[in-house]
């Protein structure tokens, strides 16, 4: 099954290439009139885990998750609050498999970013409940606030989450199986989490590194979080490698923090698993190769220290642990030095 067949229609196609181009315009322009970036003396790695999408690679969600706290080190977690898992019936909320999460997390004094909202990590971007597709924008936004309200009421005082993320590239437009952006509703649940946290953890509002504005995003968030992505699939195109200088990220990044006043900004998705016309867990391994493999993921690492930026969650930890078990343990065994320190 092509997961793109849907979104790829000629008129997003032409979007997309239309900001590539613009993109990669004013990356070459930043690059000659500013020169090299500022490198971070230390970057700090995280990753994102989605129990979702373990179980879709056919993984032991829970077994990934503990090599991933165990035998990588990680110590610094974005993790998802999966509207369908933990409302899978009106108006019953289940908060087991992200306790559990949260616990074993808590266990070994790792920190972690809880993404939370209708649109979060992992195709197809919107996660709606079966019983909640029938209901219309204005009441599925109802519900939407109800589940953040019992979100934010349940971690009261949890001292594991650091950061709430709100929505996850709330701006991105073309991609996804999503309504419309609804401004006034970002708002409102950016507002409903500030006004229940007791505790005011920083929010984090999230855009497209390379396709997204971050002036909005930024704006409305206490931390700003862009993605990176080097080697993408693009309809009509196929792999493309962004031929953007390190530098566009950092002296972008330095231009929104003082145009909008947002206190950090941080790489929330850094691309570390393959990209192509369909779900990962239906590509051949020769297929993955073409946009990640070994050389290509220790090049992503050095290319994201030469950011300048401080903090970055890589993406795509699951598949490193299903090559793991497929017995190639490279990727894996890469991934444990970042922590290993």
């Amino acid at each position: 099954m092509n997961f793109l067949k849907d979104i790829l229609n000629p008129w997003r196609t032409l979007i997309w290439t239309i900001s590539l181009i613009v993109i990669i315009l004013l990356g070459f322009l930043i690059y000659l009139f500013t020169g090299q970036t500022e490198p971070a003396n230390q970057v700090s790695f995280g990753v994102t885990f989605s129990q979702k999408f373990a179980q879709e690679m056919d993984l032991d969600w829970q077994d990934t998750y503990l090599a991933i706290l165990n035998d990588l080190g990680v110590d610094k977690l974005r993790l998802v609050a999966y509207w369908p898992i933990i409302e899978s019936e009106p108006g019953q909320y289940s908060f087991k498999d992200l306790d559990w999460q949260i616990r074993e997390a808590a266990r070994r004094d790792a920190q972690v970013i809880l993404a939370v909202g209708r649109k979060v990590p992992r195709w197809p971007e919107c996660h709606i409940p079966d019983w909640a597709r029938s209901l219309n924008e204005a009441e599925q936004q109802e519900r939407i606030l109800a589940l953040l309200t019992e979100i934010v009421s349940h971690y009261q005082g949890n001292q594991t989450i650091k950061y709430w993320q709100v929505e996850n590239e709330p701006f991105l437009k073309g991609f996804g199986r999503c309504p419309p952006l609804d401004k006034e509703f970002l708002d409102k649940e950016i507002s409903l989490v500030r006004q229940l946290d007791f505790d005011r953890r920083p929010i984090i509002v999230t855009a497209s590194g390379e396709l997204s504005c971050w002036l909005g995003p930024a704006l409305r968030a206490d931390v700003f979080g862009t993605t990176l992505y080097r080697i993408v699939w693009i309809e009509k195109i196929g792999h493309f490698k962004y031929p953007i200088p390190a530098v566009f990220y950092y002296k972008r990044a330095k231009l929104v923090k003082w145009l909008t006043g947002v206190e950090r900004t941080i790489i929330v998705e850094l691309q570390g698993e393959p990209w192509g016309p369909s779900a990962l867990y239906e590509t051949a391994v020769w297929k993955q190769a073409k946009s990640m493999d070994l050389d290509k993921f220790k090049g992503i690492i050095g290319y994201a220290r030469q950011t300048g930026f401080d903090e970055a969650y890589l993406w795509g930890v699951e598949w490193w642990y299903w090559r793991k078990g497929q017995g190639n343990n490279a990727l894996w065994e890469e991934a444990k030095k970042l922590w290993a320190d």
